[in-house]
């Protein structure tokens, strides 16, 4: 079984850079790699910033963030990545990106190096397929935010061999995550439920039945919720919302996952959530106001 003690990460967004934050924490030496140089900046800004947060709350030691950020270089060129044992790709939900990633990866990278997707509802099998090492090839699903949620859903494609298994779970296990293992269908298993649950939730929107104020209230008072469905959908982003619901709806062929007409058009508005400050909720001000 491969050793792995350097990791690549393709993407520096939300999930790149908390991939970069726990990779970081657990020893590893990380290579976070963006074509942006400005999300680059951003992403070790934040990661700086959650780590000092982290260690105010005493889930981690103040002397423990210099090193863990001095092991996270970061680089434009994927060619940077040439020496990483495991490379992780955490880019934008859509499946053309990713395989045009693992083309170029596979060109600069070591035959030995085992390759991951953090996709969050793309089939395993299909990515693996694009590459020149399906049997290398593994799905770490992490959630988000990465520092505070503790699963990890580990989804094996057809090729899959039991050695990048084994790696993989001794990597997410040194991450000190908690490992679900995933079959490869379509949105696995977090969002298979989760995903639809939103997506009815803006159907309760788009038909009248309440308001976003009313349907976030009472999901989270009548369920217990920590955030209602609709703030839920804003976190995540829409746009990726509307990504695995195409997801589940062309894989499972299924009317029950056709995505809301509401969420399409808020989609096509460019109202994506917190990261365009307009979604569900309009975070132009003081505090988020519904937009419907």
């Amino acid at each position: 079984m491969a050793e792995i003690k350097s990791i690549g990460i393709i993407g520096a967004g939300q999930m790149g850079h908390g991939i970069a934050h726990v990779a970081a924490l657990a020893g590893y030496d990380v290579v976070l790699n963006d074509v942006a140089a400005d999300r680059l900046e951003a992403a070790m800004a934040t990661i700086r910033r959650n780590m000092v947060r982290q260690a105010n709350r005493g889930l981690i030691e103040h002397d423990a963030i210099e090193p863990a950020v001095a092991r996270i270089g970061h680089a434009t060129d994927m060619a940077a990545l040439a020496g990483v044992d495991l490379a992780i790709e955490a880019a934008t939900e859509n499946a053309e990106v990713k395989k045009a990633i693992f083309r170029d990866l596979c060109a600069v990278v070591s035959p030995q190096t085992l390759l991951a997707t953090n996709t969050s509802s793309i089939s395993i099998t299909r990515l693996a397929a694009s590459t020149d090492r399906p049997e290398r090839f593994i799905g770490l699903h992490f959630m988000n935010p990465v520092p505070m949620m503790r699963l990890v859903e580990v989804i094996r494609g057809l090729a899959t061999n039991e050695d990048t298994y084994q790696a993989a779970v001794g990597v997410v296990n040194r991450m000190e995550k908690t490992i679900a293992n995933a079959e490869d269908f379509p949105a696995f298993i977090v969002n298979r439920i989760l995903i639809p649950m939103i997506n009815e939730a803006v159907y309760t929107l788009y038909e009248g039945v309440g308001t976003v104020e009313s349907i976030d209230k009472a999901m989270r008072l009548g369920a217990n919720h920590p955030m209602g469905p609709l703030e839920l959908a804003d976190f995540i982003d829409l746009d990726t919302i509307l990504s695995i619901m195409q997801v589940l709806n062309e894989g499972l062929a299924d009317t029950k996952y056709r995505p809301c007409p509401l969420l399409v058009k808020y989609v096509e508005a460019g109202w994506l959530g917190r990261k365009t400050s307009r979604g569900f909720y309009d975070y132009r001000g003081e505090t988020p106001v519904p937009t419907r």
